[in-house]
């Protein structure tokens, strides 16, 4: 007497099914972070850019608009070509110290700004900008509440502020995911930021969300809004490509959508490992224009 096979047959599916669910949860097990843990990895991510990295980048900065459906800088852009040195240092590596030059235009050649970035919450970053014309370093003082003069800085007349280029302080944020899906063909996990009050007086921004990819970490778009929840900027980050095994977007576009205008900032070359000695990274670099020649010629000769 032939046996039924129906048993069988149901056992092998729930087997087959079984095996499917467990390849399923292994192959996704990083996407079952929480917000905070996919906001850490991001932090992570983003910091081998920076250890010793010595980078060119084109800064275009406009007013835009759309034309057939596409934005268009509605006037003659103005760019402006910069070489930047920085380096990871403090406890774990977790601070970075950088120095920024622009080279072009002529008429602007030699402005530079130095920032020392902080991870501890309890310690301010620090900015400082030099003005070739004028001969003397600005500090950059941090935005309070009792002082509204002091926002975050732009960055060189961009739409890009030092409070955009900061990184680490997660303990200053509180993060909630709002939603995974896809972006641009892309698993993504969409994270809500809102700054605690300490760090909301210091800040020009009411929360953040960001579309983080959950398989390269790295953001894709972030838009920003301001303390009364309205949408005042964003961030798109273009091409991604791994250099070096680090992913990277090779164009970043700041959209300012309460003055409509944007800086696209792409990076024209980046070298890893280079060897920038942390005496560089100082005002001196900013003011003593020997010093600093001689430091990125240096450092142009390593990058070839």
């Amino acid at each position: 007497m032939n046996k039924p096979i129906t048993n069988d047959l149901n056992l092998k599916l729930l087997l087959v099914t079984f095996c499917v669910a467990m390849f399923s949860l292994n192959a996704f097990a990083d996407t079952d972070l929480s917000a905070r843990e996919i906001m850490e990895r991001v932090d992570e991510e983003s910091r081998k850019s920076t250890d010793s990295a010595f980078t060119r980048m084109k800064l275009t900065t406009c007013k835009y608009g759309k034309k057939d459906g596409k934005i268009k800088c509605a006037e003659k852009p103005r760019i402006k070509l910069v070489e930047n040195a920085q380096i990871n240092t403090g406890i774990d590596d977790k601070d970075t110290k950088s120095v920024a030059i622009i080279l072009e235009p002529a008429s602007e050649r030699g402005i530079g700004m130095l920032s020392y970035s902080y991870d501890d919450s309890d310690r301010d970053n620090e900015t400082w900008l030099y003005l070739s014309a004028l001969g003397k370093v600005k500090r950059i003082s941090v935005r309070n509440s009792d002082d509204e003069e002091t926002e975050s800085a732009s960055i060189f007349g961009t739409e890009m502020t030092t409070e955009d280029q900061e990184s680490g302080k997660l303990d200053d944020y509180t993060y909630e995911l709002l939603e995974q899906g896809k972006f641009r063909g892309r698993e993504v996990a969409v994270i809500e930021s809102t700054p605690k009050p300490h760090r909301l007086s210091k800040s020009s921004y009411g929360k953040t969300q960001s579309w983080v990819d959950t398989e390269r970490f790295i953001t894709l778009k972030v838009q920003m809004f301001d303390k009364n929840s309205n949408p005042i900027k964003k961030l798109e980050v273009g091409k991604v490509e791994k250099i070096n095994d680090v992913w990277m977007g090779r164009s970043l576009t700041f959209f300012n959508t309460v003055s409509n205008r944007l800086t696209n900032m792409r990076l024209e070359a980046i070298n890893f490992g280079v060897d920038i000695q942390e005496d560089f990274l100082t005002q001196r670099a900013l003011t003593d224009q020997a010093f600093r020649e001689k430091y990125l010629k240096d450092l142009r000769k390593q990058a070839q």
